[in-house]
Order: structure tokens, then C-alpha cells, then sequence
């Protein structure tokens, strides 16, 4: 399960994008309260919008990137298309041969991945740590790929959310009964992937880049609209009293619901 309404398939998981901020019209009680309390509001951006401004704030070369479980359409990939002069997926599922804005795709089998080395300038992972059993081997062969200067730009569920606590102590079975209903998603989105919530800490996240050669240049935790309350207004105004509390102080941003991060491979001979 993801905070902002997605499911994901990783390298080592797999990808398709659920809620973007149009998916509820003014028609529904959720389409209403979304836009009085979130969308309609000056300035306001929802979490995607906020991550890819992330991503290019950070990723200061535009030339290669490639994206980490793109799956067959979403969002992402089509704003690194915009922005990158290259862009490659790497994916669990061989649908993601269907994105029609990667260059190239690469099917991942669980082994090396099938990436060049000393290629990319930027690596994103949008909603996929979360998928994988082996984040260090992961952040690892990420650190191959980049070329020197090169960044893994990422965002994860912080498993100190309560979303996040919620999908790490009930079994996956769960997960693929409730999520979707607790968010609303039509019948097309896929079922959530298993997780592991490995690399979902903000320590866990510099730890494991610093094993694996990486440096954490930022780890900032992030809490947009409450997804996970589409369900009913019981559930809506307690999670959006939630997501005011713990944005009013930096004393409470542990508790905020997703992890955005920049990891950096060092430059060459340092």
C-alpha cells in the first residue's frame, strides 16, 4: 500500500499509479471535501506533483535516467520524458515494455540487473523500497549504474505513519482486501505487491547508502492529503486532523506519512 493512493511493482516489486488529484469529481463527497481542504487551496500540490519537482531539483543532469518499476503507464515517466533526453525502466513485469515513454525497457529477472554501467546521471524509484527484500543489493547495483555525480532520487511509505504501521503488522491478504477500499481505487488498479518495509525509516535510509557507497545528501519525510480516508467521512476528517498536526511542527515529521530522498554516488576518486 502507498500513501498517495498507488500501487507499485519495483525492482524487486511491481508499478501502477492509483490516485492523482482529478480522479474524484466535485459530484462525489470526496471530490468536494478534497478540493475545499487540499486542492482548491492557493499553491497547494499534491504528493506526486511534489516529487517530481523533487526529482529535478536534485537530478542537476538531465541527460540519462532511468526509472525503477515504470510499469505500463504512470505519471513519472512521462515528466522524465519531458526533462531527460533519455529515459530507461527497469520492471518485474513485462508490461512495462508498454510504457510508451522509456526508450528502453528491461525486464528484471532477480538477478544483476541488466543495466549498463557508469550510464545514468539519475536513478528514481517512485513508491518501490518498499517492494524490496534486499534494499543494500539494490542500493548497490544503483550505485553501478550512476554515473559518477549521479543520484537515486526516491520516495517510500515512512513506516512510522500510521498507513504504513497498519500494512507492516497485518498479512498481505489483507492488504489486498482493505487498501483499495480504504482509497477508493477503481476495479482496474492492481492488487497491492507484497512488502518488506526495509529501507522505510529515514535512518534505515541513510544507513543502508552509506554501506552501500552512497551518499544521503537529503532525507525529508512528507504528509499530503489523507488517501487513505476515501472511504468515508469517518475516516476522512480524523486522517486530514492527522495530516494538520503533524505538518504544524517539525517535532512531529517522523510521523508524516512518505520518505523523499537524494542519494548521491560520490564523484570519481573521492
Amino acid at each position: 500500500m502507498t500513501p498517495d493512493g498507488s500501487t507499485q511493482n519495483a525492482a524487486n516489486g511491481a508499478t501502477t499509479r492509483a490516485l492523482a488529484p482529478s480522479r474524484f469529481s466535485d459530484a462525489t463527497w470526496q471530490g468536494r471535501v478534497l478540493r475545499r481542504y487540499y486542492f482548491g487551496k492557493p499553491g497547494w500540490q499534491d504528493g506526486t506533483t511534489l516529487f517530481h519537482q523533487y526529482i529535478l531539483t536534485h537530478a542537476k543532469f538531465r541527460g540519462a535516467v532511468l526509472e525503477l518499476g515504470p510499469g505500463p503507464s504512470n505519471r513519472t515517466t512521462k515528466i522524465l520524458s519531458e526533462h531527460f533526453e533519455r529515459v530507461d525502466g527497469l520492471d518485474v513485469d513485462p508490461e512495462c515494455r508498454q510504457n510508451e515513454f522509456l526508450d528502453e525497457a528491461y525486464v528484471y529477472d532477480g538477478g544483476a540487473w541488466p543495466t549498463p554501467s557508469d550510464t545514468y546521471d539519475a536513478i528514481v524509484a517512485d513508491f518501490v523500497f518498499e517492494h524490496v527484500a534486499d534494499p543494500k543489493g539494490t542500493l548497490t547495483e544503483a550505485r553501478r549504474c550512476l554515473r559518477p555525480g549521479g543520484v537515486l532520487v526516491l520516495r517510500t511509505p515512512n513506516l512510522w505513519h500510521y498507513a504504513t504501521l497498519g500494512s507492516a503488522i497485518t498479512p498481505h491478504w489483507f492488504h489486498t482486501k482493505f487498501a483499495g477500499k480504504l482509497r477508493r481505487t477503481t476495479a482496474e488498479i492492481h492488487d497491492p505487491y507484497p512488502t518488506h518495509y526495509r529501507l522505510n525509516t529515514a535512518g534505515a535510509v541513510r544507513r543502508k547508502a552509506r554501506a552501500a557507497g552512497l551518499e544521503a545528501v537529503d532525507v525529508t519525510r512528507v504528509e499530503r492529503e489523507p488517501a487513505y480516508g476515501m472511504a468515508s467521512r469517518l475516516l476522512f476528517y480524523p486522517f486530514m486532523c492527522y495530516e494538520r498536526v503533524v505538518n504544524a511542527t517539525g517535532l512531529l515529521s517522523f510521523a508524516r506519512s512518505v520518505i523523499f530522498a537524494v542519494l548521491r554516488k560520490p564523484d570519481s576518486g573521492t
